[in-house]
């Protein structure tokens, strides 16, 4: 069965210039549906009919074309609206950009130009759908950001979500930048109780100490100067929800006091007040910081970390869970497809091979990042490894050090009785230590003669607990 014909639907009280249309139209593949004036348009929209964009006219004798606009967008908020105006009435067409229109149109229309931004369109809309049967795929259908990983480590960490979600436990995310702490939070919140209630966030690192006080707490009136009025804080903002409190670890000592009273409590006293306000709400705090250690040094009150950490969720670094990158790079380009309006159609040969060699430092924010830069620079929809930065394709390839190291090394281990199914990362570890053996402990000559950078080198021998000069 063929293809189907893309639809537009072309609104225009104009005969004359909805025939030339349909001629154009016809002649490239598209089905045509016409409308007279903004009635008929609303209720073809409304109808049965799978458009795939609508053409419409900014003057209509019954109704504005700007009106008519809202409308459409109210029943389908991704369906494409192109405007058509009059040389004269540019201005009110970008007022319609304003509102959601895709683009304008000025009439009569180019021959070409009318292709041009119905390809555009058709384009869009189809990235639109894929995204929808991603998050299909990917359990998203409400629209909410989901975690997306398959490895052990994630589905250790979708467990204790699942668990806790429902609970009014409070929960500590621990991770290092930019591995999704806050898509943890939103998860947490959207699977509890308080899903209708508001998920307010404070940045315990972005706000000096006085500043975060009254934003946590609020203030009355004549509090300081410039307080002209009663603010309420995110403790009372976040009523009967979910209060986010990000990068708790960064907190000022002077207010983790006034915090812990208000966890163990449930009150809160307003800057400048001298009476306590009831609170009910859940907290979730997250940080990158140690807080062990915090703690051991005096900088984070031990009653308060415990207060805090009823239930810790950790986060994997995206190095530790590589095998989740191909799933998580295509999900993420999706997303940003979608959001750049740039098509997306696959992976040139060797790009996720270098995508899965580097290290990600920052995480799945830095991947995203990357991946954001390679769809606006390519000139396809076909990524290739060109597209990355130097500092991600000058990483080495993955072999753990080098693939016939590796091989040598499990039938080393085999005979020397390491195991008998010796696990990779045994063998990783037995290349190093001989490695290290044959170098005399050197670390620049080692990294070297494994045909790896001297970063890479480090990370490893942390990972195996492994020390040299």
């Amino acid at each position: 069965m063929p293809p189907a014909k893309p639809v537009v639907l072309v609104i225009d009280d104009e005969p004359g210039h909805r025939l030339m249309i349909r001629a154009v139209l016809e002649d490239v593949g598209w089905a045509v549906l016409e409308a007279a004036d903004g009635g008929e348009g609303l209720e073809a929209c409304s109808g049965k009919a799978n458009l795939d964009a609508v053409l419409l006219d900014i003057r209509l004798p019954d109704r504005d074309g700007i009106a008519i606009l809202q409308e459409i967008k109210a029943l389908h908020p991704r369906l494409p609206v192109i405007m058509l105006t009059a040389f004269g009435s540019v201005g009110s067409a970008v007022e319609a950009m304003k509102l959601g229109a895709f683009d304008y149109l000025t009439k009569p229309a180019d021959n070409e130009e009318l292709k041009a931004v119905l390809l555009k369109a058709r384009d869009y809309l189809g990235l639109v759908r894929e995204n929808q049967d991603l998050r299909r795929a990917l359990g998203e259908e409400d629209g909410s950001p989901r975690l997306v990983g398959q490895s052990p480590a994630m589905q250790r960490v979708l467990d204790l979500i699942h668990q806790v979600g429902p609970t009014e436990a409070t929960v500590l995310v621990l991770g290092e930048s930019g591995t999704g702490k806050e898509l943890v939070v939103k998860a947490i919140h959207a699977s509890s109780l308080r899903h209708a209630g508001p998920l307010v966030e404070i940045n315990c690192a972005a706000l000096p100490g006085e500043l975060l006080e009254s934003e946590l707490f609020g203030y009355v009136k004549g509090a300081f100067t410039g307080a002209v009025s009663n603010k309420p804080g995110r403790f009372q903002l976040a009523e009967k929800g979910t209060l986010f409190l990000d990068e708790v670890g960064d907190m000022p000592p002077s207010l983790q006091a006034k915090l812990l009273r208000a966890l163990q409590e449930r009150t809160v006293e307003p800057l400048g007040g001298t009476q306590t306000v009831q609170v009910d709400v859940r907290i979730i705090a997250a940080t990158h910081q140690d807080l062990p250690k915090l703690v051991s040094s005096g900088a984070f009150r031990e009653d308060l970390y415990f207060r805090l950490n009823v239930l810790e969720i950790k986060l994997p670094p995206l190095r530790e869970r590589l095998e989740d990158l191909p799933l998580l790079t295509r999900h993420l380009l999706h997303k940003l497809s979608l959001k750049n309006r740039k098509p997306f159609r696959d992976m040139g040969p060797g790009f996720l091979e270098i995508l899965t060699a580097y290290l990600w430092p920052g995480n799945v924010r830095e991947l995203e990042n990357v991946l954001e830069r390679a769809l606006i620079l390519a000139r396809s929809d076909m990524l290739t490894p060109d597209l990355l930065p130097d500092h991600v394709r000058e990483t080495e390839k993955p072999s753990p050090l080098s693939a016939v190291s590796t091989q040598k090394s499990i039938q080393h281990a085999r005979f020397e009785g390491v195991a008998d199914e010796p696990s990779f990362d045994a063998a990783e570890r037995q290349v190093l230590v001989s490695a290290l053996e044959a170098q005399g402990g050197h670390r620049g000559k080692t990294a070297e003669a494994l045909g790896i950078s001297r970063r890479t080198l480090q990370y490893k021998l942390n990972k195996h607990g492994l020390t040299s000069r």
